[in-house]
């Protein structure tokens, strides 16, 4: 017997069923092997690089969606018969051979110029069209929805690394709409490419303003206004305390930990698992406003100023200090993030008696720092508070954007929401 179709099944008038999902009647799903034909990259030793022919890279790939002749660095020398068998020409599609992850494998990058005499490295497969049934513009995006990415993933291999090759990409169904259309939705996905652009930009500038400034202003070589005082120096044991307290009694809090460029973080959000201890117990606590760091790695940097959390824990290996009063937390810690004192707890911890090479107290606090008036750091910090909520607010608006095109191409490139009628 028959069953009918419950409503979720049904497939709306004017689509149809496919093997990759219900897609419109005007639309077809072909294998990437039906469309263009692959071939592994150019292998050479170091001593031909830095010179000669341009060669698209993996990280050109890895980066750009399209790629223009200025996004081409690399350079190769080759000769002749090397020229002719992996040459590169607009139309081209690379993908991304090998990775740390499945995740990663199999990402795609159409040129879109002419590339003079251009070569393609062997950590790349080229893909070469072999009929017109794709615009150029549309290929910068027909390899990224979800459907396409989970059959790239599976049909990928993983032994130390991910690896994938032309006649596994070969078996992989993409969506192909009429050319209009494709050219439709090309230009739309476009348009939320080029604000995301010009937002990561602005951020970009945004933030080396900010790291300008830090440069002059957390040293005292630019004064603010109304400032003029003499800045002393001051041992770290003069100016913080430090603290021990553990989380004796196992509390269920949350446990951060602190990266370089980042400062602390939530330990589950980072990692994306539970990389610490169930128990908890000997973790220290560590509360807003004060500072820590993890013993063994502040020489790159990694120092943290707790600001989001009342009450957190972190790793029996971090020191945790307080500020005295008379001492912004925020400009210390921003000061001791600058390169320079990085240099001096390179110093301390080599000139230290601790010979697993950690940087702890004792030989922390013996660290001299120069500071202003608690007046002027409150007002150099606040300065600096601004600038961050000013790109925060636009790094929000980025992720808004990004989650937009996300939603976009989901649905443009699967024909559930139509640019064209039919």
């Amino acid at each position: 017997m028959i069953m009918a179709k419950s409503k979720e099944q049904e497939i709306p008038e004017g689509y149809k069923q496919t093997e990759i999902g219900v897609i419109p009647e005007d639309w077809d799903d072909k294998p990437v092997g039906d469309l263009f034909k692959f071939k592994n990259g150019l292998n050479k030793a170091k001593g031909f690089f830095g010179y000669g022919s341009p060669i698209v890279n993996y990280m050109d790939v890895y980066r750009n969606r399209g790629l223009h002749t200025k996004d081409i660095h690399g350079r190769v020398s080759v000769d002749a018969q090397e020229l002719k068998a992996f040459g590169v020409k607009r139309g081209d599609v690379f993908f991304t051979r090998t990775s740390e992850t499945v995740d990663e494998i199999g990402f795609t990058s159409v040129l879109l110029d002419d590339l003079q005499n251009g070569v393609f490295s062997g950590f790349i497969l080229r893909a070469r069209p072999k009929n017109t049934d794709l615009e150029d513009q549309y290929k910068k995006y027909c390899f990224s929805p979800s459907i396409v990415r989970k059959q790239i993933r599976e049909k990928s291999t993983y032994t130390t690394r991910a690896l994938t090759n032309g006649k596994v990409l070969s078996g992989v169904k993409i969506f192909c709409p009429p050319h209009k259309e494709q050219l439709m939705i090309a230009s739309a996905l476009s348009d939320i490419d080029s604000l995301i652009l010009k937002l990561e930009i602005l951020i970009e500038k945004k933030k080396n303003i900010k790291q300008g400034a830090m440069q002059v202003l957390l040293t005292g070589k630019k004064r603010l206004s109304g400032f003029d005082g003499a800045w002393k120096a001051k041992r770290i044991a003069d100016i913080a305390s430090l603290s021990t307290d553990k989380n004796g009694t196992g509390a269920p809090l949350p446990v951060l930990t602190c990266s370089k460029h980042l400062g602390f973080v939530d330990s589950l959000s980072y990692f994306k698992n539970q990389v610490f201890s169930s128990d908890t117990k000997g973790y220290k606590v560590i509360r807003r406003g004060q500072i820590g760091y993890p013993s063994n790695h502040i020489e790159e940097g990694s120092i943290g100023l707790q600001d989001l959390y009342d009450v957190a824990l972190v790793s029996p290996i971090y020191i945790i200090f307080s500020v005295s009063e008379g001492i912004n937390s925020y400009f210390l810690h921003r000061l001791l993030k600058l390169d320079s004192y990085k240099r001096e707890f390179q110093k301390a911890t080599t000139s230290s008696v601790d010979r697993r090479g950690s940087l702890r107290w004792p030989a922390f606090s013996e660290i001299t720092v120069i500071l202003p008036e608690v007046e002027e750091q409150n007002a150099i910090a606040a300065m600096f508070i601004n600038m961050d909520a000013e790109i925060e607010k636009l790094e929000s608006q980025l992720k808004k954007y990004r989650n937009i095109k996300q939603g976009m191409m989901q649905n443009l490139l699967t024909g559930k929401i139509r640019l064209i009628k039919k």
